[in-house]
């Protein structure tokens, strides 16, 4: 069945009506005349505009335009011109100012005739304003290496490697898992070194749409889109300091080669731009992957890599480094003690021995959380945290890790049924699968936490034929 039968059949056409009308993007088609036909709730939300003012009518007496060709969505009914991530900031009916992505084509019949145009707009208001706010927060730079708490030989070493990072300007990629502190790193690398005096701007990748973000980081030029103004991007806002991208295998490749050409020729060309411009910023990123599996799955371009990782410091998950649990840990003690008023002096021997048998997925930032959750449930009077105040999902989390090495024994087949070269087989395939899982399926990882190479491992995989959800 095509669309122009399910078009036809009884009670379809009120189903699509209602659909268009419920999603949370703006929709705004008009007929060859120009005349609006469907203009859904958001768009209407958007444009500050009643429905009932707009359905029926032309769209030159509802919306003024200096000229015609201002109309996107005229202009793909009269040229059949499609118009694509087109940014617009406007001021709606209600005196608003509002910023959208449009997307504009024109509707074509059997005949490839035009019978009509269609908007789609995506408001991104709220977005625009965290990004600005973002921007007037840039300096929040409170983090120095005094600021690092380890005393764990291959913490202390990372902690080395960044002091002497401080001396030169050299990009650098800092490697760790989600909360092993790699901002903190950047932080105290850019407050120890020549730019302390100079912007720290920290930017996400992941956290906007690619729509967006090559404008934020590199800026834009009035008239380069629709409604582009002449804004400088973060790489000009940070002149003489230092950038800091975070997850920057996020970044799609084409970005990422943008941004390779950014650090080789130590210039940025704004969008819509013809000229470069010259800069003098640090660039830090982060990735919280191997590198190496993330250049293997095209996350990451290598000579990308191999020009940002000029110096590379691999943070050390928690995991690794439980000497400094107990440090950590009252350091978070007494910060939630000013914060809370509250005179709390340690933790219970019983809680430390959890802590120390626990594999910290969520490393240190999992740690704090822990603790703060722990120092809410505490009674007035108590002095310690014990295990009945931990958070029930934690101690859920924890009873579950103490009881896989016991499924692991229980599913093993019964002494004598097997040989033993195939019983040892046996017991290493499941052991494998466990530590894998561990790690989330992280060959890399895994390969450490068995101290083998990644080759042994897979070797092992393939020959045992564990499957790996992620390949």
């Amino acid at each position: 069945m095509d669309f122009n039968q399910l078009m036809k059949m009884d009670g379809f056409q009120p189903i699509l009506y209602s659909l268009v009308d419920v999603i949370d993007t703006g929709i705004h088609i008009i007929d060859r005349k120009g005349l609006t036909i469907v203009y859904n709730k958001k768009m209407a939300e958007i444009e500050g505009m009643p429905s009932e003012d707009v359905l029926g009518e032309k769209i030159h007496d509802i919306f003024k335009f200096k000229e015609e060709t201002e109309s996107t969505l005229i202009r793909a009914l009269h040229s059949g011109k499609v118009t694509e991530n087109s940014k617009q900031t406007y001021f709606n009916s209600l005196g608003q100012q509002i910023s959208t992505i449009n997307n504009t084509y024109p509707i074509f019949d059997t005949e490839q005739k035009i019978i009509g145009a269609i908007e789609v707009a995506k408001d991104i208001t709220n977005l625009e304003r965290i990004i600005r706010d973002n921007i007037l927060n840039k300096g929040d730079t409170r983090y120095t290496f005094d600021s690092i708490l380890g005393v764990s030989e291959n913490f202390l070493e990372v902690i080395e490697k960044s002091k002497r990072s401080t001396r030169t300007s050299s990009s650098i990629l800092i490697v760790g898992e989600t909360g092993t502190g790699k901002e903190l790193f950047a932080q105290s690398i850019h407050n120890g070194s020549s730019r302390s005096n100079h912007p720290f701007i920290s930017q996400n990748c992941a956290a906007l749409p690619d729509s967006l973000i090559e404008g934020i980081l590199f800026g834009t030029k009035k008239g380069a889109f629709t409604g582009s103004i002449e804004r400088p991007g973060l790489f000009e806002q940070a002149e003489g300091g230092t950038i800091l991208l975070d997850e920057i295998n996020s970044l799609n490749p084409s970005l990422q080669a943008k941004l390779l050409r950014t650090l080789q020729e130590r210039t940025i060309r704004r969008v819509g731009d013809t000229k470069d411009k010259k800069i003098d910023v640090r660039v830090i990123a982060t990735i919280n992957e191997d590198p190496i599996d993330a250049i293997s799955s095209g996350r990451l371009r290598k000579d990308l890599y191999y020009r940002l990782s000029v110096v590379s410091l691999f943070i050390p998950p928690l995991r690794e480094r439980k000497d400094d649990i107990s440090l950590l840990a009252q350091s978070f003690i007494e910060k939630f003690n000013a914060l809370f008023e509250m005179d709390i002096e340690g933790i219970s021997e019983e809680v430390y021995n959890l802590f120390y048998e626990y594999e910290w997925s969520g490393n240190v930032r999992e740690l704090e959380h822990i603790i703060e959750g722990a120092m809410n449930l505490l009674e007035p009077g108590d002095k310690s945290i014990e295990i009945s105040h931990l958070p029930s999902l934690f101690k859920k989390k924890a009873h579950l890790e103490e009881a896989e090495p016991r499924r692991i024994v229980d599913s093993l087949p019964p002494a004598g049924t097997l040989p033993l070269d195939d019983y040892i087989a046996h017991t290493e395939k499941l052991y494998l699968e466990k530590v894998l899982k561990e790690h989330n399926q992280n060959i890399s990882q895994a390969a450490r936490a068995l101290n083998i190479s990644r080759q042994s491992l897979q070797y092992r995989l393939k020959k045992y034929q564990v499957k790996n959800p992620l390949t």
